[in-house]
C-alpha cells in the first residue's frame, strides 16, 4: 500500500485544526497508510536575530532529516516552491507509482519555515500559494489536497 508521511514542526492545539486533520486522515485510510509526526518547534525569545532563527532552523532540520524514511520522496512545503493545481498534484502522486516510489514524505516547517539546506536536499519543493498561511492550517490544506489527489486518480467524484 502507498505510504504518506507528514513531518510537521509544531503541535496542533486548536480543536478545529485537530478535527480537520482527523477527518482527512480517516478519508485517506482508503488510499494510503498515513503517518503524521509532530516535532517540537525550537523556542526563540523576544525578537530573535536572523542568526538565531537560522540556528534554530538548522536544529529542527536535523530532527526532520532523522525522521524522513530512506525510501521516501521528500517534499518540502515552502512558499518559494513550485505551485501546482490539484490535477498536477494528483499526477505527482500517481507518478510516484510509475517510478516505483511507494512512499511520499511531506515536510511542513514551523512559524519560521524550513532550513534552506533541508529544502535544497528535498526532491521537490512545493508551494500551496504565494499567500502566507498559518503552518497549522497548511497541514489541513495539504491533507485535503492529498485526499483530492487520490480521488482524482481513482476517478472519484470529489474533484470538480
Amino acid at each position: 500500500m502507498f505510504s504518506v508521511k507528514i513531518i510537521c514542526v509544531g503541535k496542533l492545539k486548536e480543536k478545529f485544526y485537530i478535527e480537520g486533520v482527523k477527518e482527512y486522515a480517516k478519508r485517506l485510510g482508503a488510499f494510503c497508510k498515513l503517518e503524521i509526526e509532530e516535532l517540537a518547534e525550537r523556542r526563540l525569545e523576544g525578537t530573535p536575530s536572523p542568526a538565531e532563527i537560522s540556528a534554530a532552523l538548522k536544529k529542527e532540520a536535523e530532527d526532520i532529516r532523522s525522521r524522513i524514511p530512506r525510501d521516501a520522496m521528500a517534499v518540502a512545503m515552502c512558499i518559494e516552491g513550485k505551485e501546482m493545481d490539484s490535477t498536477e498534484f494528483a499526477g505527482l502522486i500517481d507518478g510516484c507509482g510509475v517510478q516505483g516510489i511507494s512512499r511520499l514524505c511531506f515536510i511542513i516547517g514551523g512559524s519560521n519555515g524550513l532550513d534552506k539546506d533541508l529544502k535544497t536536499q528535498c526532491k521537490i519543493r512545493l508551494s500551496m500559494s504565494k499567500m502566507t498561511f498559518p503552518h497549522h492550517l497548511a497541514r489541513v490544506m495539504l491533507l485535503e489536497q492529498i485526499y483530492r489527489g487520490f480521488m482524482i486518480n481513482s476517478g472519484g467524484k470529489y474533484h470538480k
